[in-house]
This record gives structure tokens, sequence and C-alpha cells, in this order.
């Protein structure tokens, strides 16, 4: 336990310039005491651990002190080359393979092939069926915009169908449920935004640098964008028994409440409770299902789907 201890203390100090004795030693459940007897062992061990005086002061490690590659166990390895190959099944990066290769290469020959077997028991394959060349193209562009703090400037489609011309200062790319995001500044909104790939054409990386914001990316902002209250509506779903296992994919088993039947004749039905942002995407994931769901509540969005439901009739 205190080995484990010891080398966590090493890896927050490598990640953070300077951490008080009380927070470390609350982190860890131990007194102040043992966590300044920890940092005599690690000066001991050869490991720079200094005390800062004074006002913000605290422990921390001599400047550019680095982990020797020798500290990551076989486990970590093959969870490091795990979330990798898994990465590059939805980024083509060259980076990526190279890093893939190092991280092979320290593997001792006795042990490789059981490596090789280990790495290759779990996979996680993120991209979408099928090539899609103009998405990869325009996600290097956004790579390369984002690692160069360079301005991007493309033409933007809404959920509401507006078409719109954005400049930004680009921060991150996210990939969420197998669609492609640009997390980034809009100079037009003055506010981050989270921009969807499909949705922009045009791409062009500008020539103007911009300096990066001290943006903490920790509590997934855009997560917290798409859940607060004021930007979803509860809504209350009925499905057939026929969709079910369509409606488990997406809201889990546990979501469904069974509607309690008139008669042994009649169908199963399920019943969810959900939040959502009201959008067009919205009334599209409804009539996704189509007869097979019912919009309890709110009486306005049943509305909605009924005065669609019947604009598709007209057509028709």
């Amino acid at each position: 336990m205190k080995l484990d201890r010891l080398l966590a203390i090493v890896i927050l100090l490598i990640n953070r310039r300077i951490i008080q004795a009380k927070e470390l030693a609350d982190h860890f459940e131990v007194s102040v005491r043992t966590i300044y007897r920890d940092m005599d062992v690690l000066n001991q061990a050869g490991i720079p651990v200094i005390s800062y005086q004074g006002a913000g002061g605290g422990i921390g490690l001599s400047e550019g002190y680095r982990l020797d590659r020798n500290v990551l166990t076989n486990n970590e390895m093959v969870a490091i080359v795990t979330a990798l190959q898994s990465v590059s099944t939805t980024h083509d990066s060259p980076d990526i393979k190279q890093l893939l290769e190092k991280m092979q290469s320290v593997v001792p020959a006795a042990e490789s092939e059981q490596f090789q077997i280990r790495t290759q028991q779990f996979i996680v394959d993120l991209s979408p069926w099928g090539r899609q060349s103009h998405m990869e193209d325009k996600l290097a562009h956004l790579k390369k915009a984002v690692e160069e703090a360079r301005e991007v400037i493309f033409t933007y489609c809404n959920a509401q169908g507006e078409v719109t011309q954005r400049r930004v200062e680009p921060y991150t790319l996210v990939l969420k449920q197998q669609t492609w995001y640009l997390y980034a500044n809009c100079l037009e909104r003055k506010q981050f935004r989270l921009f969807k790939l499909f949705r922009m054409r045009d791409v062009e990386v500008q020539l103007s640098y911009f300096v990066r914001q001290n943006i903490s990316l920790d509590q997934i902002p855009w997560n917290q964008q798409w859940t607060t209250a004021e930007k979803t509506t509860s809504l209350r779903l009925r499905f057939n028994q026929s969709v079910k296992h369509l409606a488990e994919e997406w809201f889990g088993v546990e979501a469904l409440i069974a509607e309690p039947q008139e008669s042994e004749s009649t169908e199963e039905k399920y019943v969810v409770v959900v939040d959502f942002p009201e959008d067009r995407w919205l009334y599209g994931f409804i009539l996704s299902f189509g007869q097979d769901v019912e919009v309890l509540e709110p009486e306005h969005i049943r509305s909605k789907i009924k005065g669609i439901a019947r604009n598709i009739e007209q057509i028709y």
C-alpha cells in the first residue's frame, strides 16, 4: 500500500506544479506527518521533491522531472495500447500509429506474443460503417487548427436549418455517439459553442493566431450545456412491445416501465420519462419510431408531432 501511495504521489506532483501537504494527506487518508515522511523516502530514492515556503507554497518536484517509462506495468501498457487502437479507428493519425509502435517496441521479446493477444481481447471500434473521406479531411484540417491555435471560418447550418458564417477559435475536437463536434469560441456569438462537423462546410484554417484562454474541460462543458434545465423538456413516451428493444437501446432496460394490460389479448406497452432538448432533432427522433410510439406529455410536443404527421399524410 505504501509503494502504491508513493507512486501515486509522484504522478500527482508531475501533473500539478505544487500541492499542499494537507491536500495529499486528505486524498490518501493519512496524516500530514506521514506525507512528509513519504517525501523523505522519495528524496532518498532520487526523486527530487521540493518544499516551497510562504503564501501559495506547498510540495512540488524539481523543474523538468519526468518518470521513466519502465514505471508502467504490463497491465497499464495493455490499457494504453487498447485505448490508442480505439482512437485510431475513427481518427487515422500517423502520430497515433507511431506511438503504438513505440509502445509495443518497449515490450520484452519474451512477452511480445502474449502482449499482442491481450491487446486484441477488447476492441472499441468508434468508426461508422463505410469510409467518409470528406469527414476525415475536415477532421485533419481542424486538428491542425487546434494544434496551431489558428482561427477557422466556415459556413454552418444549425438544427433549425439557419445558415450562417462563423469565425471561431477552435479548442477541442469531441467524438460523441459516433459524431464529431468542434468545441470552439465563436467570435460572432462571443461565447463557447459546440459545432457538429456534419453541419460545417467550406472550412478554412486562417493565418491569424489566437491566444488560448485558460479554460477547464474537466467537467465536460458540452454535457453541461446540453442538460441545463432551460434547454431541455421532460417527455413521457409510450412505446409498443414491437419496439421495446429499440427503446431499451436508447434509454436502458431500467428506464422502461410496463403499463398494466387491459386484457391478455392487448399488446404490452412501456412508458419512458426522459429529458431532451426540444428541436428538430427531437421531432425526427420521435417520428423515427413511427406508429409504435405515442407522446403522452407535454401537450405542445404531442400537438407538434400530430401536425407533422398530418403534413406527411398530405404529401403522400
